[in-house]
């Protein structure tokens, strides 16, 4: 099993990591910010390949209800 790296000193202080990805809207690009609770970028990268499908459905939701805020849709892991 792969283990993670240990947490940077700037990761420590940021606090939970966040990650960017977009997704098709017709001939354009949408870009979408997953805040999650994980302390590492690779491990917030790592969840989000690892629920893509679910991600992106709730992403793809959020653009459908207009929930786009400063171009960007956000969407929160609790």
């Amino acid at each position: 099993m792969r283990k993670f790296p240990v947490p940077t000193e700037r990761e420590v202080k940021e606090g939970p990591q966040q990650v960017s990805f977009q997704i098709a809207n017709g001939n354009a690009r949408q870009t979408c910010v997953l805040q999650t609770a994980y302390p590492t970028k690779a491990q917030a990268q790592k969840y989000l390949l690892s629920n893509w499908p679910a991600i992106e459905k709730m992403a793809r939701d959020a653009l459908a209800a207009g929930a786009v805020k400063g171009g960007q849709i956000k969407l929160v892991l609790s």
